[in-house]
């Protein structure tokens, strides 16, 4: 057991981590474990946020259209013209945010799962006794 805000060595966290080939679950594993599904997650809700975009730009222009038509020759066209244009570039800009955040949250899935091999690759060593320590820190 460890006091809180005292780190708690190598032993520690291998005991954490459960045994060899348990595959994390035993006792504590719970407080160690941790995987790339959550960011899978968000990056699944980030692509679907960027399909929901894509309609959005046909609606706007179908509503404009209509606008226009009722408009006759108001001066605020012009004005309405810019309003559009500016939200079309919005929709683009949020569709693009989406995509980019989509493959910037399965990279940290994929470093995620790349970290925790290393992480048990190194208890591995610990295990085995391939590491050696020069010395307590």
């Amino acid at each position: 057991m460890s006091v809180v805000g005292q780190p708690m060595g190598w032993q520690g966290l291998r005991e954490l981590a459960g045994p060899p080939g348990d595959g994390g679950t035993g006792p504590g594993a719970a407080d160690l474990r941790h995987s790339d599904a959550p960011w899978s997650r968000a990056a699944v809700c980030a692509d679907g946020l960027r399909t929901q975009w894509g309609p959005v730009r046909a609606e706007l222009e179908t509503a404009h259209a209509g606008l226009l038509a009722g408009a006759g020759e108001l001066v605020a066209l012009t004005e309405l013209a810019a309003v559009r244009d500016s939200w079309e570039r919005r929709i683009a800009t949020a569709a693009d945010e989406c995509a980019a955040l989509a493959v910037n949250l399965r990279e940290v899935a994929r470093t995620q799962r790349g970290t925790n091999e290393q992480v048990r690759s190194s208890f591995t060593r610990i295990d085995s006794g391939a590491e050696t320590t020069g010395g307590s820190r």
